[in-house]
């Protein structure tokens, strides 16, 4: 593993600086971070970071409640798409059965509208709470509205980037089923170290962009505390070059007062391959005892965008590569399956898969006709 690379650091604002020549130097740093890496550090997001502390305080200490009592919230029947998620549920496509050694906390952020929550109830669900912790909520939601705005302004600069209008990518996320997610990596146990547990199985996002604002370890007395050692945190693996036909490994720890932006899998269909959504991974320290807490959030297309790429990234190869279209909605449940957090019946739900329901709806019609 690398800990030091050339990963871009980009100034928010420049994409909309009135010199020229800073907006281009920030779309060309777009072009090779997202290009390379799939991850750039973003520098003046106006995240705050006293708000942030504040909010792991809060999530600390529901994470601290008993189990029975978290378990309360832990909604499968809605694919744990809100409130909490047990430790050893999700798995990545490529685990090859082995859960992260975690366990989060969902919510929608942004306003969710009727229809889309009838179409689709879990992706589109109403949050859940728990009871008698109102800066939990409160401050969780404020942090990813803030995030979601940092992830909207970055797809303008990314449009910019990529000589498209201003407003194409951005428009395409208008009422999408975006998600805050909080997590908590779980501490290991003397025989736990060394073994092949891992905090966070290495994947890509399936979604458009992913917002990253920093963590806080936690020591084994529960005080925040210093990375533990050089392993534990961020890695991603950069794009296959003839030096590094797997890629390259690499720390995404970012600069002090950075955040992390990282491309999905729909960003990368959506451009034919210009960006890339780039595996990464979350190891766990090699000594005992340390957690850690963190939060993403993950701006997603809406649920009627179709995931193929735009006309100016239209051609023969990324049709094969990336075809055929399928609707983000579509998408999103096969995602949910595969990664264990949605149950196999949920494929059901998939359009005319409904045969026996689309037959009762053609009786109860023929019945009112008749």
């Amino acid at each position: 593993m690398s800990t030091s690379s050339n990963i871009p650091t980009v100034d928010l604002a420049d994409f909309t600086s009135a010199d020229s020549a800073v907006r281009d130097a920030a779309a060309q740093a777009v072009r090779h971070a997202f290009g390379h890496f799939g991850l750039v550090y973003l520098c003046n997001h106006g995240i705050d970071s006293r708000a942030l502390d504040a909010f792991y305080d809060e999530f600390l200490a529901f994470c601290a409640l008993p189990e029975a009592d978290k378990r309360r919230l832990g909604r499968a029947d809605l694919w744990y798409q809100r409130g909490w998620t047990p430790p050893n549920t999700e798995q990545a496509v490529v685990a090859q059965g082995q859960p992260d050694f975690k366990e989060c906390y969902f919510c929608a952020p942004e306003p969710i509208r009727e229809r889309d929550e009838m179409l689709y109830p879990q992706i589109y669900a109403k949050n859940v709470w728990p009871e008698n912790q109102p800066a939990f909520s409160e401050t969780m939601l404020s942090i990813g509205s803030a995030l979601h705005r940092v992830g909207v302004e970055l797809l303008r600069g990314c449009a910019l980037a990529l000589g498209l209008d201003r407003e194409t990518l951005a428009a395409l996320t208008e009422d999408g089923p975006h998600v805050t997610r909080s997590l908590r990596y779980l501490p290991l146990s003397e025989a736990q170290v060394g073994s092949d547990i891992l905090w966070g199985e290495e994947h890509t996002d399936f979604n458009l962009v992913t917002l990253l604002p920093g963590g806080r370890f936690i020591d084994p007395k529960g005080a925040t505390c210093a990375r533990p050692d050089s392993k534990s945190g961020l890695y991603l693996r950069t794009h296959a070059t003839e030096a590094h036909p797997q890629g390259e490994l690499v720390s995404g720890t970012p600069p002090a007062g950075c955040i992390v932006a990282q491309v999905g899998q729909q960003l990368e269909i959506l451009t034919g391959g210009r960006f890339l959504a780039t595996p990464h991974v979350v190891t766990a320290p090699g000594v005992a005892g340390y957690s850690r807490a963190s939060m993403a959030h993950f701006v997603h297309v809406h649920t009627d965008t179709k995931l193929f790429p735009l006309e100016p990234f239209c051609s023969r190869e990324s049709m094969k590569n990336y075809g055929p279209p399928v609707l983000s909605g579509t998408y999103a449940i096969k995602t949910l399956v595969d990664i264990a957090l949605a149950p196999r019946s949920a494929l059901d739900h998939l359009g005319y898969r409904h045969y026996d329901r689309l037959a009762g709806i053609r009786k109860s019609a023929a019945d009112k006709r008749g």
